[in-house]
């Protein structure tokens, strides 16, 4: 019996770890191949390779984000295979199973929660007698009727094999991202988290979980993504984690959903001393810092530990932190979701992500959603459209404000421009993404692709267009940001350059002669005439630069300085910019 176990993943790069733990559990017994697809792949490519595959069996893991691109393709190779078993597995289908098993004619079972020990059950039972009522965790036909079985009790982990030993895996190992699990479960009960629902955690072996990430680091892993829910709910366990990835990564990244609230000062203290910079990135659910949303939800939370947490990961400079937030819980209104947004930003986190509450098969919010006069989207991904605080006007207005979120804050294409003018010309960072975008909507941005120097002007026509003060400062900020973000010397500028080619000269000169009088970090680059022309830009800027990034306030910040910013001067082939101050004569000082 041949048996194809498939999904769709929402980006090439990503891979299922769910189909590889069903493979591994039951490859001994059944032959099984792995067929990974996008949501983006058309579904007549889909079908043509799994139909020449010539499958008895196709198994599809499921999720909010692939269920309706899967459906699809269930109905053509109905169509092209009808004699193929289809089952249906994974959280989407695990949750109002029989309204899946009546939507959905041409699916034969589905397999409900953990799957290993169910699912090859169910290729025995497919192989054999056709006793479905003997298998725990399935749905199944029986003429016209759908049977739904009890659950299965839970497995005992370490009793499942690896799956992450797969020859055919190694060879894209390096350019993909790895999914991998220590834990199964959640400790916490949060309301609109399908998590919540299996209570326990339970571990796999600490011993093969270090064998397994030793195995993908010697066979070329670069990023390892842990799906364990909460990574550091046991403080000794994540500290041995920690410890042993600090001293076998080889240049593999490793990123973990944790709980900043319980983060042990002791673990913080470790990492801030000896966590390699960037081989670790942490993503961390705050949601909502509104206390009566929070205490409505079941979510526990200090949000004064958390930010003592976040706050010192970031100032160690050691680990990128990615903040999330759910708009549309209940009782936050568009007020109070934006001082959760202002709370959560003024911790600085690398990325602030911006979800809207999904109203999921199964959470306890799903079950109340009339008591706070929900409306939501009837398919996947369920998002809500309103709310008993929230209206939809609120809902488009705060879509505005993520847009711009992801494309200016998120892809940190002007760090030093964003700092200023959400320290110095907004009155918080929410209003200044929000104002920005609905003036971005308003100009139809929406609808049309952007390159970098689109950005670049699209900001400026912005705070120009609202009378914006000392936009001489904001420009400069923004000539030093578009600089920052090109690997070569850009070919092109979007503004009227300040220095011609004789101003040039000038200072290139001044700059051979007297190099530390720019700064020894200068002095050391040993750069001359040849090598400034080639792979240097320069711009004047009618302000102290130099005195504006130290921190010195606006009014210190008086007269004028150079700004030089040098390309392919190091391995990391970054630009590198120095800012020299300039006399009244315009000469270096």
């Amino acid at each position: 019996m041949k048996v194809v176990l498939s999904t769709l993943n929402a980006k090439y790069i990503h891979t299922s770890l769910a189909i590889r733990c069903l493979k591994a559990y039951s490859e001994k017994e059944f032959d099984i191949e792995l067929a990974e697809y996008t949501i983006k792949d058309p579904v007549m490519n889909i079908v043509s390779d799994l139909y020449q595959r010539r499958p008895d069996v196709i198994g599809f893991s499921c999720y909010i984000w692939n269920i309706e691109e899967t459906i699809k393709v269930i109905d053509v190779l109905r169509k092209v295979l009808p004699q193929v078993k289809i089952i249906l597995g994974g959280p989407e289908v695990s949750y109002d199973t029989e309204h899946w098993m009546n939507r959905l004619s041409n699916v034969d079972f589905i397999v409900i929660g953990e799957g290993e020990e169910t699912f090859h059950h169910l290729l025995q039972e497919i192989e054999g007698a056709g006793k479905y009522h003997f298998i725990y965790g399935v749905a199944y036909r029986k003429g016209e009727e759908v049977i739904v079985m009890p659950g299965r009790p839970k497995q005992d982990l370490n009793e499942l094999p690896s799956p992450h030993r797969f020859v055919e895996d190694i060879p894209s190992l390096g350019k993909r991202v790895v999914y991998f699990e220590t834990s199964r479960g959640c400790p916490f009960s949060c309301q609109f988290c399908l998590s919540s629902i299996e209570v326990g955690v339970r571990y796999f072996d600490i011993e093969r979980t270090k064998s397994d990430i030793l195995y993908l680091i010697e066979n070329g892993a670069k990023l390892i993504k842990f799906v364990d829910r909460t990574f550091n709910i046991k403080r000794d366990y994540a500290l041995e984690m920690f410890r042993f990835l600090i001293e076998n990564h080889n240049g593999c990244t490793f990123q973990f959903e944790i709980t900043a609230d319980i983060m042990r000062p002791e673990v913080l203290d470790y990492l801030a001393e000896h966590a390699p910079p960037g081989v670790f990135r942490f993503e961390i659910g705050v949601q909502s810092t509104n206390d009566p949303t929070n205490e409505l939800v079941k979510r526990r939370q200090n949000f004064t530990k958390l930010s003592r947490t976040v706050t010192k990961i970031r100032e160690s400079g050691k680990i990128d932190q990615h903040l999330d937030l759910i708009a549309g819980l209940p009782m936050e209104d568009y007020n109070t979701f934006r001082k959760t947004f202002n709370d959560v930003f003024a911790l600085g986190p690398e990325e602030l992500q911006l979800g809207f509450l999904k109203m999921l098969r199964g959470t306890g919010l799903r079950i109340d959603a009339d008591k706070y006069e929900y409306t939501y989207m009837d398919q996947a991904p369920y998002e809500i459209l309103s709310s008993h605080m929230l209206s939809f006007d609120d809902i488009v207005r705060l879509k505005r404000l993520e847009d711009v979120l992801e494309k200016y804050w998120n892809a940190h294409r002007m760090d030093y421009t964003l700092h200023y003018l959400m320290k110095d010309e907004f009155s918080s960072p929410f209003d200044f993404f929000q104002e920005f975008g609905n003036y971005w909507e308003a100009q139809g941005w929406q609808k049309i692709g952007h390159q970098l120097e689109d950005l670049f002007v699209r900001l400026q026509s912005f705070l120009e267009d609202r009378d914006t003060g000392r936009m001489d400062i904001i420009l400069g900020l923004m000539k030093l940001d578009y600089f920052l973000n090109h690997k070569y010397k850009p070919r092109k500028i979007w503004w009227e350059p300040t220095v011609d080619k004789s101003r040039l000269n000038q200072h290139i000169q001044r700059a051979v002669r007297k190099p530390e009088a720019i700064s020894a970090e200068f002095a050391e680059l040993g750069l001359d005439d040849k090598d400034m022309h080639k792979h240097m830009v320069m711009e004047e800027l009618p302000f102290r630069l130099d005195q504006l990034l130290a921190g010195v306030p606006i009014s210190g910040a008086q007269g004028r300085s150079l700004l030089m910013v040098a390309y392919q001067q190091n391995e990391q082939q970054k630009p590198l910019f120095f800012v020299a101050a300039l006399t009244s004569e315009s000469a270096v000082m």
